[in-house]
């Protein structure tokens, strides 16, 4: 499974892609909330849980149909989380009084054909998220560089599957050594700093972070594959090495620029009437 988000007129959609069925699932709370335009999330998994006991009365198969799965909350945690795929969603839009049903429906149709689309053509993929990127105010040197450093990260966690490391909690105790290492911050801590909740970190990286971020996975890569790290000991001292070159990199351009690297410099949309965290 792999889980990210999707964007429905500002808001955010939880979802999760099963490669073995080729399936999108969404959170069914997060459609309810566009759908009922409730003003936050507690109130939608209320009338969630309303709308499930209605339809379980009346015998509908639609709850039924429907899946938990671990999703990542506003707090940074995981947690069991009703989803549902399109064709169930749709049926779902149907019990929903809503102006924005036909909107939704819309929608969950697009973002199954785009991701068709995707996987016949992955430049597609691409292409979507360089749009993506300008419309929440990216520049095209910002997305250049966010791109050059996913594909550093992408052949960094080539490395690690064939070298006998897990997806899941290997990965992300692994990025997270790297991580501290350079930045000497975790990435957790990194997050709140930039007042992210489920947001992901490098989407909301400055330039110089996004650099350093690569030469960190870089270096690390380079200096497992020079010794042919296999397994979580060996791959977790080269992640510590390739995070310190990056590290010392770092401290010798603050040092002659007088100006941190990490900051709370964020994308985030400001509250009405605050002004935008930098």
């Amino acid at each position: 499974m792999s889980n990210n988000f999707a964007l429905f007129e500002g808001h955010e959609i939880r979802r999760s892609y099963d490669e073995k069925t080729e399936t999108w699932w969404f959170s069914v709370v997060d459609i309810v909330q566009v759908l009922t335009q409730q003003g936050d999330f507690q109130s939608a998994r209320k009338y969630w849980n309303k709308l499930k006991e209605r339809l379980s009365k009346e015998g509908s198969q639609l709850v039924t149909d429907c899946h938990q799965l671990k999703m990542t909350a506003a707090d940074g945690k995981r947690y069991l989380t009703d989803v549902a795929n399109a064709e169930t969603l749709l049926r779902l839009v149907q019990s929903v009084p809503s102006p924005k049903a036909e909107p939704i429906k819309l929608w969950l149709a697009k973002v199954g054909y785009e991701r068709m689309q995707e996987m016949s053509d992955p430049a597609r993929a691409l292409d979507r998220a360089r749009e993506t990127w300008k419309k929440h105010g990216r520049s095209n040197k910002w997305i250049e560089q966010r791109m050059t450093g996913q594909e550093t990260r992408n052949k960094l966690t080539d490395y690690w599957a064939e070298h006998n490391i897990k997806k899941g909690n290997e990965y992300a105790t692994l990025t997270n050594i790297i991580h501290q290492e350079w930045a000497e911050v975790s990435v957790q801590s990194h997050k709140q700093l930039k007042g992210l909740k489920t947001q992901n970190l490098r989407d909301h990286m400055s330039e110089a972070e996004l650099i350093f971020t690569a030469l960190a996975e870089l270096s690390t890569r380079q200096i497992a594959e020079s010794v042919e790290a296999t397994g979580m000991p060996e791959n977790q001292a080269a992640a510590k090495t390739g995070g310190s070159i990056a590290k010392k990199a770092r401290l010798e351009l603050e040092e002659k620029t007088g100006r941190k690297v990490i900051s709370r410099e964020n994308y985030l949309s400001p509250p009405k009437g605050a002004k935008k965290i930098t």
